[in-house]
């Protein structure tokens, strides 16, 4: 059983939604046994009490260096013996040290097909505006292994959403949450957790 970690900013949609795959016993080889915010007060830190999961915030603000705010981070996971790292909307760039530290297991979702709209500057509703603004028919998400670069990581899982007329970079990220990030996310969750935990 691998114990998870899952990086959060904001409202936490997307941790919900582990927590609810969790729940129906869709990750039968991991549980999430810590929740990491990037600043105090956010939603997010309340659904991981109320799935009775701890929950820290590791602020960038707080330390001098992103070397200082990395080894503060990993020495929170390292405290909590956690084997897997999920960025569920976590805003802060990890740094090498902490990407060093889990090779291959660290996952993100990213709210596009990559390798379209991804990258430097590209996050949260800035890659709907994107696609809409190219007009592209279909966006969908991805769940990607992190590594040094920006969205570079090896994919592990995509999923298709079709782009509706009259859409707004809102709908659409709604739609995209709904149709693609919260199915594969814990999806690809449960298969990396499977592999390490043979």
């Amino acid at each position: 059983m691998l114990n998870i970690a899952v990086l959060v900013s904001g409202g936490g949609t997307n941790l919900q939604a582990i927590l609810d795959s969790q729940a129906r016993g869709e990750i039968p080889h991991g549980r999430v046994s810590l929740v990491v915010a990037s600043r105090p007060g956010v939603y997010a830190l309340e659904r991981a009490e109320k799935a009775g999961v701890p929950g820290v915030v590791v602020r960038r603000k707080d330390y001098e260096s992103s070397e200082a705010f990395d080894a503060a981070l990993l020495n929170v996971l390292k405290e909590n013996h956690i084997d897997l790292v999920v960025l569920a909307g976590f805003l802060s760039i990890l740094g090498p040290s902490v990407i060093a530290a889990y090779p291959e297991r660290i996952l993100n979702v990213h709210p596009s097909l990559i390798p379209s709209f991804c990258g430097e500057g590209f996050y949260g509703l800035r890659v709907h505006e994107a696609a809409l603004a190219k007009g592209v028919k279909v966006t969908g998400a991805t769940v990607h292994f992190v590594n040094e670069i920006c969205d570079g990581g090896r994919i592990l899982k995509q999923k298709a959403v079709e782009v509706q007329p009259g859409d707004t970079p809102e709908i659409l990220q709604r739609r995209v949450m709904e149709q693609a990030e919260w199915i594969i996310l814990p999806a690809a969750i449960a298969e990396v957790c499977e592999e390490y935990d043979k």
